[in-house]
């Protein structure tokens, strides 16, 4: 993938509501540019109602989002999804599709009304840019299969190359790491983080955040309670008041990275 100047995306004011739930409520936020954020929070946090609005499929009730100081959801649909690619927890499709045909998909934004001449330099190009983002993702044995065939770690790295193949500027992931074997989990994030772009990615596993990202940005019932470099924000102290779970956080031993150990449910917690 070839290496561009980072973006800026941020919300002010952000707040969602369904009904008489609040799923979002004053979520201020600015990412900093060309780095992995982990976006943390127990179950219900509003971390995938954030991502959605971040990636302009769902306008806030309230608040604004911004892409380099311009109103998200003022871009054009075509413009917004050359610049931001978001991978969705579970993707499905009931279409007979291959694995390098959803790859492809990821193209889509950038293609014109007319196919591209075969032969060409634009076609080259087009082959490169889907090439990289399949040895990226580590799908390369993956592309003949079909869609339907593959396992839930098998589709995450698929729509990763998808979500590359789209070269954005700021890539939006939910719970990238679900269903990924340990050494595709490992290889997935540092993936991620060497791509030089705007990265925000929700995550359960805070010793994956701890070990890959840059910054993190904790929701917890809908409203942003930390945020900021992980070495300050992932804390014990944070974690016991946000999951109700008492943790040693410590530098690891090898990478000189937080590492956080846990050491048992605090009893009368309320992390809900």
């Amino acid at each position: 993938m070839s290496a561009r100047e980072p973006v800026v995306l941020g919300c002010a004011g952000v707040g969602v509501r369904v009904g008489d739930a609040v799923l979002l409520e004053d979520v201020a936020l600015d990412f900093a540019p060309g780095r992995l954020t982990g976006l943390l929070g127990p179950n219900g946090a509003g971390k995938t109602t954030l991502l959605r609005v971040l990636a302009g499929l769902g306008r806030p009730g309230r608040g604004r989002v911004e892409l380099d100081g311009q109103d998200l959801y003022a871009l054009p649909a075509r413009r917004r999804a050359r610049r931001v690619a978001f991978m969705e927890q579970q993707a499905d499709t009931g279409l007979p599709l291959t694995a390098q045909q959803v790859i492809e998909l990821g193209r889509t934004p950038h293609r014109g009304r007319w196919p591209v001449p075969p032969g060409s330099a634009a076609a080259a190009r087009e082959q490169a840019v889907l090439a990289g983002a399949v040895a990226a993702a580590d799908a390369g044995a993956l592309l003949d299969r079909s869609w339907s065939s593959l396992s839930g770690g098998e589709r995450q790295r698929v729509q990763l190359a998808r979500a590359l193949a789209q070269e954005p500027d700021v890539l939006l992931l939910d719970e990238p790491a679900n269903h990924l074997d340990l050494r595709h989990q490992l290889a997935f994030m540092e993936t991620v983080r060497a791509l030089g772009v705007t990265a925000v990615a929700a995550l359960h596993d805070l010793e994956l955040a701890a070990a890959y990202c840059a910054d993190i940005a904790v929701l917890h019932g809908g409203r942003l309670v930390a945020h900021g470099p992980v070495e300050q924000v992932l804390t014990a102290e944070l974690v016991g008041r946000v999951y109700g779970v008492d943790v040693t956080v410590a530098r690891h031993p090898v990478h000189d990275r937080p590492h956080v150990r846990w050491n048992g449910v605090l009893r009368g917690a309320d992390a809900s």
